[in-house]
């Protein structure tokens, strides 16, 4: 499945320029249903929200913002910006050209959301495809698997400041044992902060901690020249405590879960698992 731009010099017109083709079966049969629904757009570090909507070919978007009948006759993307741009953003792609065909995969999330999962750009009068590299679970770390791009991310901070690295493998270690060591039971999962220092270095940003919602629902993560991502991260001694709120996470784009142990059992998609244990081993190794 692919997006191709129709005409030339529109980035600056937004997205109704962008016609699918080759539509996967269960898309197709999706957008002749619902009509439109809203896009989340897959990015190096996981879902983002988007601007932008789907919309199927017999049926458009009216002035006041309803789904009505329509013949515009091809399955689209709309928005008031362009998604292409929007890709090139997030992939930090060189160049201003137009782009000339997008390729990419889509999910339909439970929500009703559809999950656009670019693949592959070429440019206007380029006949190379640039691959964009899909990255399963791309902000998890912990003893059963270390994301790609976790590692790519280590491995630049490491060329910066190979002492900052380490510094911050020490940091973490001194927490990760403190809690080992103790009685957590009298242990506040908050005291997981103290490695808010440390994990600045390694481009994750945690926002103020609350007691309501999500800990720190204002976090950022800057990863490997990449734009800013702001995902809600949420503080846990053991993984496994957020269960509770599996039940109640429901809305897009995402979440990751902070904790000295991994032991949550399948989960849901789109949570990432950040072990602070496994962390601390591999960046003192």
């Amino acid at each position: 499945m692919h997006l191709q731009q129709t005409k030339a010099g529109s980035r600056a017109t937004g997205g109704p320029q962008y016609y699918f083709h080759s539509v996967a079966q269960n898309v197709k049969e999706f957008l002749r249903k619902h009509g439109a629904c809203p896009v989340v757009l897959q990015t190096p570090y996981g879902i983002a929200s988007s601007p932008f909507t789907a919309v199927g070919r017999d049926h458009k978007i009216s002035e006041t913002g309803k789904v009505v009948p329509g013949k515009v006759g091809h399955d689209r993307i709309q928005g008031e910006e362009s998604i292409g741009e929007a890709i090139r953003y997030w992939y930090g792609l060189k160049g201003k050209g137009d782009f000339e065909r997008i390729d990419l995969d889509a999910a339909i999330h439970p929500d009703g959301h559809f999950i656009l999962i670019p693949t592959g750009v070429i440019m206007r009068g380029s006949k190379r495809t640039q691959i964009l590299e899909k990255v399963h679970n791309p902000l998890s770390f912990h003893r059963d698997y270390q994301s790609k791009f976790w590692k790519k991310q280590i491995e630049s901070c490491r060329k910066a400041s190979a002492n900052d690295v380490s510094w911050a493998g020490a940091q973490i270690k001194r927490v990760v044992t403190d809690h080992r060591n103790a009685d957590t039971k009298n242990a506040h999962e908050a005291d997981l902060l103290r490695t808010a220092g440390a994990l600045a270095v390694m481009g994750v940003d945690l926002s103020l901690y609350l007691v309501k919602g999500y800990d720190c629902p204002k976090s950022q993560f800057n990863f490997s020249g990449f734009p800013m991502y702001p995902c809600p991260v949420e503080i846990k001694k053991r993984s496994s405590g957020f269960n509770y709120q599996i039940m109640r996470y429901t809305e897009l784009p995402r979440a990751v879960v902070l904790c000295i142990e991994h032991d949550l059992v399948n989960p849901p998609d789109h949570v990432d698992v950040l072990e602070l244990s496994a962390l601390a081993d591999y960046l003192q190794n």
